[in-house]
């Protein structure tokens, strides 16, 4: 099969041929249809992501939507021909999507969403999975709150969005004007942070109370504007960046609770895997009801693109870049 990697930091992308690989017990062997482009796969392959332990050479690659080619030993839940998608490797060691096939624990896949095309589907599962953990499983979302997304246009922030609005939660989202409409039409109200302050937009919003619960999705100063935005006694912010130093005081004398998202570890560790694969099939059915779509990129990619996609997701592309393999129809694109 062919394959894409990366020898070193920052490295280009060399096509490679390499035996494919046979699925184990518990495994599955999928035919990469499409390939989702994450910020995170441009900061492991500039050797940014060391929380990744992806050492390189490598080939990257966390998400994918494709047909299941052959089955392991123990597998009862999927058989050839079904169309999954999942976030299967690029990470630990793991062979990434960036190839024409990869092997896969079973547990991590759920059957594609019906409603969206393989390429759709692609652009789902890392966002996805960080905004269905931060919400549903850490700050137990539902009807009735006020829920802040920061960065409400962005990969996870678009997905948590309509993952609250369909908790049947009054969501809002931070944006900058220019992407103001993306964030309304993802059933948020927007906030420019750029002209309203914490202190405003609470206030405006919320009538002083704080929100109940806010997820952050940008990191550093964001974290402590959160903080002091979160409703006193009962709020609960949310970060999947929770880099730098922040000091709790904010946090704690609002009497708020705050919760930390690392959608990596069951790739990482081998623990936890099936929940990624529940959260999927809880996300396909959402989809399917026409509560929750992909934000994906208009420009189309070919695998002898990839560097090119990797540029424009590096640029701040906006809505999620993917990489095609295969067609719909099961056929190999040019590569």
């Amino acid at each position: 099969m062919k394959a894409y990697a990366v020898e070193y930091p920052g490295g280009v992308f060399a096509a490679i041929d390499l035996p494919r690989p046979a699925p184990a017990a518990g495994q599955v062997l999928i035919r990469v249809h499409a390939s989702g482009v994450n910020p995170l796969d441009t900061k492991i392959r500039a050797g940014k992501a060391a929380h990744a332990r992806q050492p390189l050479p490598a080939v990257l690659g966390l998400d994918l939507a494709g047909e299941v080619e052959e089955v392991g030993p123990d597998v009862s839940s999927f058989r050839p021909g079904d169309q999954v998608y999942g976030m299967v490797g690029g990470v630990g060691g793991l062979q990434g999507t960036l190839a024409e096939y990869v092997v896969a624990n079973a547990a991590l896949l759920a059957a594609k969403p019906k409603s969206l095309s393989m390429r759709e589907a692609a652009a789902l599962p890392l966002v996805t999975i960080t905004a269905w953990e931060g919400l549903v499983d850490r700050a137990k979302v539902r009807s009735g709150q006020k829920v802040l997304v920061h960065a409400g246009a962005g990969g996870v922030g678009h997905v948590a969005v309509q993952i609250a609005r369909s908790a049947g939660a009054d969501v809002f989202a931070t944006v900058s004007p220019d992407k103001r409409a993306i964030a309304e039409s993802c059933g948020a109200t927007a906030i420019d942070y750029l002209s309203l302050s914490p202190e405003q937009y609470v206030a405006l919003h919320t009538g002083g109370d704080g929100f109940d619960v806010i997820y952050d999705t940008v990191g550093g100063a964001t974290i402590d504007a959160s903080f002091a935005a979160v409703k006193r006694y009962t709020g609960h912010v949310v970060s999947c960046l929770g880099w730098s130093t922040h000091s709790l005081a904010p946090l704690s004398f609002r009497g708020a609770t705050y919760s930390g998202v690392f959608s990596l570890l069951p790739l990482l560790t081998g623990l936890g895997q099936a929940h990624h694969g529940e959260i999927l099939r809880g996300a396909a059915a959402l989809v399917d009801a026409g509560k929750l779509r992909p934000l994906v990129n208009d420009k189309r990619f070919l695998a002898a693109d990839i560097a090119s996609a990797h540029a424009l997701v590096e640029s701040g592309a906006l809505g999620k870049v993917v990489v095609e393999f295969h067609n719909e129809q099961g056929k190999r694109v040019s590569i």
